[in-house]
């Protein structure tokens, strides 16, 4: 029973969102965070979840997926919930699409 508890407790706790992600190109400018913008590193911007924080991304349209590690504040278009660096928008989904459906959550 105590077992059982536990992973009802477990699967309720896990977040997963269902939004639209872009891509942006800042290479070499400055994050919300400090760092440095490469559009070659697998990031993104979210509006707030803490800096560092590490995200699953899957793209809906074809269920391929990638680990970003938020590290800027955006996108600041009110139908999206993350932009994802080039090189991670690459990996999952087809840069000229400009927008895709994904559904995202936070793994640590």
């Amino acid at each position: 029973m105590k077992a059982l508890m536990l992973c009802l407790l477990l699967l309720t706790s896990i977040s997963v969102n269902a939004e639209v992600a872009s891509w942006y190109n800042l290479d070499g400018r400055k994050t919300a965070s400090g760092e440095v913008f490469h559009n070659s590193k697998f990031t993104a911007a979210h509006r707030t979840l803490r800096f560092g924080t590490r995200v699953k991304v899957t793209n809906l349209r074809n269920g391929e997926s990638v680990v970003v590690t938020v590290n800027d504040r955006g996108p600041f278009h009110s139908s999206r919930a993350l932009d994802l660096s080039k090189a991670a928008y690459d990996e999952i989904g087809n840069l000229n699409s400009g927008t895709m459906p994904v559904e995202y959550q936070v793994i640590d």
